[in-house]
């Protein structure tokens, strides 16, 4: 790795070693400490420290290469809602958005809930969809009508039916479970970039349709199948 003039330069362990390491860390609840237990059973010896430097170097990579992957690739149904996430002692808004099928359409962490919030998040989520949905499911926040109006334009369908709106608050469970054993983050830009990998890695390793029934063995097919694809792509992509 060394002068490989990427963000890989002069690492002491092999890249897959590393990326296995950073894709554990956003995608189970094991803190930094357990990361570094559990490789040092296997052979390698690294301080937490050093997790934490691997995922701030690898988890925008992972994060650009499944945008990439998915964009486009959306339904025409969102279902929005916000969840709170603390950070330095501040509850923040976390905003996300799924389709139909409960696959992501984006995410976004802001300070504060608000217009401007919202029509940034909106703006985020049309770039990421390409054309803007049908319809639209949210609460009853009142920053959303404006801004689905001008941001994702006045024939969007806009729905306050909390009921419909089950989805997405049933997925925040995903953020939730991951997020508590953390204790919160120390700034809000190590927080964004938390929050954002860990839901495209909770994304790209979803099989099948909501409510379909895959089997055990598909299951794990699909996610060796994946884990290596995704290796091999954020490498090439550094």
């Amino acid at each position: 790795n060394e002068r490989s003039d990427t963000v890989f330069n002069f690492l002491k362990y092999p890249i897959d070693l590393v990326l296995m390491v950073v894709r554990w860390r956003l995608r189970y609840c094991l803190s930094l400490r357990n990361l570094s237990e559990m490789m040092l059973g296997r052979g390698f010896e690294f301080t937490h420290e050093a997790v934490r430097s691997w995922e701030e170097r690898c988890a925008p990579l992972i994060t650009q290469y499944l945008r990439r992957r998915r964009k486009g690739r959306v339904g025409k149904s969102w279902y929005v809602d916000e969840t709170y996430i603390k950070v330095k002692g501040k509850w923040c808004d976390l905003y996300r958005v799924v389709d139909r099928s409960g696959r992501l359409v984006d995410c976004r962490l802001s300070e504060h809930r608000d217009m401007s919030a919202a029509k940034q998040f909106f703006k985020e989520a049309l770039e990421m969809s390409g054309d803007a949905p049908d319809r639209v499911t949210t609460d009853k926040e009142v920053s959303y009508p404006r801004a689905i109006r001008e941001k994702l334009g006045g024939d969007v369908l806009h729905r306050t039916n909390q009921y419909l709106n089950n989805l997405i608050e049933q997925d925040h469970r995903g953020i939730k479970r991951r997020y508590g054993p953390m204790k919160g983050f120390k700034s809000l830009e190590s927080a964004s970039r938390f929050c954002r990998a860990h839901d495209e890695l909770r994304n790209y390793y979803k099989v099948g349709k909501r409510g379909e029934k895959i089997s055990l063995k598909q299951q794990r097919v699909s996610y060796l199948k994946k884990s290596l694809d995704l290796t091999r792509h954020v490498r090439l992509s550094s």
